[in-house]
């Protein structure tokens, strides 16, 4: 599938701030942005990753970002929205769909599955199946893809080598999610653990995971939406609602670099700056310093979104099972990235009805060198 569409983008000035806001989708479906674990643009920035059900299906579509033409690229029945990745050389979208782990060339059009359930369950020796959602990761340079698969009592990871294209089950857990390769090396890779333990790094040269973050379940502490910080070989981990926490991965050092209600946070490639949006209550998407701890921030924009996920109104709800039957669909969550060239912030508002994709731009802020 290569179909092309024209431009539907508009501007606006955010209510609150003024800051000047370009919305990229105003078709009346659901579009977002890739999981914020997962960047929008190639490297090159040449366009933006777009999912969207405008056709009653999830399919991807390239945002042109020289004049704005949307470019159909998917063409499996259905796009699992949130395993998205594109690479960051702009050629690959790297995704599953039909219980399927794909790639779509994004010059052409044409897709290559790269792995199928019955692949994957003999590649971990019991029956496996793709689970929906939550993200897959491809390394900083584009050779390693990791996928989860699940069986009736374990969680998987599969990495996919691309240059060799030979497929190795790297880890098996109780649970495998919101991976992600460290930006500094492929050898570290983040898998996230049980709700109630969470924080998990494994080392790829030896085959050993190992808890880097341990939660305080007496006070029922909440660890979740981990990201690495570029340059450091730390994960910010988000301590909800009460800010955001820095760990070393080697050494487990710790460090508080937020505290107010961050709750998605990542970090630009750079290093030097985060965004983060906020909930409960909502005030807006915030800027901050990840380099140092002196707690300051700035403002970006406020997008206005329905944030739904009423269980995060409270305490830590896991402790026993629960916190699972919440209403909470991901596109009415910000999920704020930031351009490779770290000058823009992509997020997602519904706050028109619809979900669409918005970017705006950064101008350097005193409170932030």
């Amino acid at each position: 599938m290569y179909q092309r569409l024209p431009a539907e983008d508009r501007w606006f000035s955010d209510p609150q701030t003024g800051q000047r806001i370009h919305q990229l989708t105003t078709h009346p479906s659901i579009n977002h942005h890739p999981f914020f674990l997962s960047p929008a643009w190639d490297d090159a920035m040449r366009h933006i990753v777009i999912v969207s059900d405008r056709t009653g299906k999830n399919q991807l579509y390239l945002l042109q970002t020289a004049d704005g033409t949307l470019i159909r690229i998917s063409d499996v029945e259905e796009v699992d929205e949130w395993t998205v990745h594109p690479s960051r050389d702009g050629r690959y979208v790297y995704y599953h769909g039909d219980a399927l782990g794909l790639r779509t060339d994004c010059a052409t059009g044409q897709s290559e599955i790269l792995i199928t359930e019955e692949e994957a369950t003999r590649l971990c020796g019991e029956s496996v199946t793709f689970p929906l959602g939550k993200t897959t990761a491809l390394s900083h340079d584009d050779r390693f893809w990791a996928i989860r698969a699940r069986s009736a009592s374990r969680w998987y990871a599969l990495v996919l080598d691309t240059q060799t294209q030979k497929w190795k089950m790297e880890y098996e857990a109780e649970e495998v999610s919101h991976m992600q390769f460290c930006p500094d090396t492929p050898d570290y890779l983040f898998c996230a653990g049980p709700l109630t333990d969470r924080v998990w790094v494994l080392d790829r040269r030896t085959g050993q995971a190992r808890r880097v973050f341990q939660r305080d379940a007496a006070h029922k502490q909440w660890i979740t939406h981990e990201t690495w910080i570029p340059g450091t070989l730390e994960l910010s981990l988000v301590d909800w609602p009460h800010g955001i926490l820095a760990v070393h991965c080697e050494t487990g050092k710790i460090r508080r670099i937020a505290d107010f209600n961050a709750w998605h946070a990542i970090s630009n490639e750079q290093g030097t700056m985060m965004a983060a949006d906020t909930n409960f209550p909502d005030v807006g998407i915030r800027l901050l310093d990840s380099r140092n701890e002196s707690l300051r921030f700035e403002t970006l924009c406020y997008p206005r979104a329905s944030c739904r996920g009423d269980h995060w109104n409270g305490p830590f709800p896991y402790d026993h099972g629960g916190g699972g039957k919440s209403y909470s669909p991901q596109y009415t969550h910000p999920h704020p990235r930031f351009s490779p060239d770290g000058k823009y912030v992509i997020y997602t508002s519904d706050y028109t009805g619809y979900a669409q994709v918005y970017v705006i731009a950064i101008e350097e802020r005193s409170v932030l060198l």
